[in-house]
């Protein structure tokens, strides 16, 4: 009787542990699956590459539009965002944006792909986008045999082809020097090393104007050239996180509209953070607004810029451009955006 007793209690003992075991395996399961199964958001832990003149992500962490989408964002800084789109090939980004060139050329090496535009080819787009020049240069044709500057892996290259060609100037006549940011290019041309400059910005121009020994030689609306925007990510990150980008896309769609609204909050965060002057930021909102989406227009201009370099060879192996759109996140997210139809 007695050992029977014992074996009971045993018993008992034995299944009072389970039980306690399994309900602390429930709640350490529920904890650890917070966002999913409670009906709270997932949160996805992006790295965004960006420049210091870009506020729209900073206003997606600073008003938390990023954590009201379910977006644990990282902001890591470059000198020019083709940098940053660089910076993907090295995973040290998740997600970056920049001209049609650095984007395409990212999407021609591999499992890349453009997953919403971000801006417009338009005339008042290109307008702040100012050529600088040496004083003792008068006119396009004194820029025959000089030195002039482009930032590396940008579209500069092709917007200098562009405009000499209408100039009667071939490249063979000049002289690029690749430069890696804007202040190397403003220290350049400041101090002679070279003779003209594309520069954008307010921040910059307007030293420039006050600038000895420089000036203002034309802008790129009066060139053919109009510079589409693209937000590029890997592949494998879009494929395996496609609420999440989507969540992102109109993120940085509501975050953009919000800048557009608020200026006056957005000079006040951006020279707090990186101690922009304010008339500066006031002065680039309403000629730079982000537009997310992707329309026909979007879709031309990558093509065109596509088409190009294939043909000087910068693109060593042409490829299929609409292979290289993933849409489908930005569909779900944003659908009136979505104008384009392959």
């Amino acid at each position: 009787m007695k050992k029977s007793w014992y074996g009971s209690a045993f018993l008992l003992l034995s299944l009072s542990l389970v039980l306690v075991l399994s309900g602390c395996s429930s709640k350490g399961d529920a904890a650890a699956s917070t966002g999913t199964g409670s009906g709270q958001q997932k949160t996805l832990k992006i790295r965004i590459a960006d420049i210091n003149t870009n506020p729209t992500f900073r206003v997606a962490v600073d008003k938390g539009i990023f954590a009201n989408h379910g977006i644990d964002a990282e902001i890591i800084n470059f000198g020019t965002p083709a940098e940053g789109v660089n910076a993907l090939f090295i995973k040290q980004v998740d997600v970056a944006f920049g001209a049609d060139f650095p984007v395409l050329n990212a999407v021609s090496k591999g499992e890349y792909s453009i997953i919403a535009s971000a801006g417009q080819a338009t005339d008042q787009a290109a307008a702040v986008w100012k050529l600088y020049v040496r004083d003792e240069i008068k006119s396009a044709a004194d820029l025959k045999g000089k030195n002039l500057s482009f930032m590396r892996g940008t579209f500069l290259p092709y917007l200098w082809d562009e405009y000499l060609k209408e100039q009667g100037i071939a490249l063979s006549d000049v002289k690029l020097t690749g430069q890696g940011a804007f202040d190397e290019a403003f220290i350049a041309l400041k101090q002679g090393d070279v003779d003209a400059a594309w520069f954008t910005g307010s921040a910059l121009t307007d030293k420039l104007a006050a600038l000895e020994g420089v000036h203002e030689l034309t802008d790129m609306s009066k060139t053919p050239v109009r510079l589409g925007m693209g937000i590029v990510a890997g592949n494998a990150f879009v494929q395996a996180n496609p609420e999440g980008i989507g969540e992102f896309l109109a993120a940085v769609d509501e975050a953009a509209a919000y800048a557009q609204e608020h200026p006056e909050e957005v000079a006040d965060l951006m020279f707090k953070e990186l101690k922009q002057p304010k008339e500066a930021t006031l002065k680039d909102l309403p000629t730079n607004p982000w537009n997310v989406g992707f329309t026909q227009a979007a879709y031309d201009s990558l093509d065109g810029q596509k088409k190009y370099m294939v043909d000087t060879g910068i693109i060593e192996q042409d490829f299929d451009l609409d292979s290289k759109l993933s849409l489908d996140p930005l569909k779900q997210a944003l659908p009136d955006k979505v104008t384009f139809a392959k």
